[in-house]
């Protein structure tokens, strides 16, 4: 597992686990159970007490959610990412090859965080502005994000011409393959666009193809899934159920 600490606000810490923690997902071929019970042996080593983490039933949009109570299995929002205006509510977002993006903002002596999952399509669509945007307006003066491991420009090939695509629509999102076939570099769009809006970047550099610590799509289509994570250690407030708000939805450019 990949463990980082906020540098905006100390006390929040963010991971990206990997094989080791298992599949995280529900929606994968595995038992329901046995998932559960690693979510729960995940939340119990990081030490959330009571807490749980939020999770999202992710179709590759750029649509933000808010998350302002405690999450219930039953109530789980369709969206592409979370925030939580007080970082009192731990987050978690989950990818095998998409870009998982942890974010940590201040507004003040309040701290906000957020996840997001940046595939192809929801990159190119706005998700991470859209999460930017949302933290701005929930009062966020001061943003920091980390990029967990995602498959890289080298080992995601795509066709020519979804390639031409793409990089019209996000220059120099583009990239050659190892085996010199058309190829996007998502990591690397997502890291640049989150530097031109002044966010503090952390890369974790991780392919996710070729490092098989990590659960890849491409290599296995029935794979699990791992998740990029963020709680504040200090909170241990539980509130009784859980209560999602639509902030923004950005159109396809």
């Amino acid at each position: 597992m990949l463990r980082y600490q906020s540098t905006l606000a100390p006390s929040v810490n963010i991971a990206f686990t990997s094989v080791a923690e298992g599949n995280l997902a529900f929606h994968v071929p595995d038992d329901r159970d046995a998932v559960l019970l690693r979510r729960r042996d995940l939340e119990d080593a990081l030490e959330l007490g009571p807490q749980r983490f939020s999770y999202m039933d992710q179709i590759h949009t750029a649509t933000v959610l808010e998350v302002n109570r405690a999450p219930e299995e039953s109530v789980i929002p369709t969206c592409d990412a979370l925030f939580s205006a007080d970082a009192s509510q731990p987050l978690a977002v989950m990818v095998a090859d998409c870009v998982p993006v942890v974010f940590v903002g201040t507004a003040g002596e309040r701290t906000i965080s957020a996840v997001a999952h940046a595939g192809r399509r929801g990159l190119l669509d706005g998700i991470l502005s859209a999460t930017i945007e949302s933290m701005h307006a929930a009062g966020a003066t001061r943003l920091e994000a980390w990029i967990g491991p995602a498959i890289c420009g080298r080992c995601y090939e795509v066709p020519a011409e979804m390639a031409a695509d793409a990089e019209a629509q996000r220059p120099g999102i583009a990239s050659r393959t190892t085996q010199g076939t058309s190829g996007l570099d998502l990591p690397a769009a997502a890291a640049a666009e989150l530097r031109e809006q002044g966010v503090a970047v952390t890369e974790s550099g991780i392919c996710t193809l070729e490092n098989k610590n990590y659960f890849s799509y491409r290599r296995d289509p029935a794979t699990g899934r791992l998740a990029g994570l963020v709680w504040d250690r200090i909170i241990t407030t539980l509130h009784a159920a859980p209560e999602y708000t639509t902030d923004l939805q950005h159109p396809s450019p």
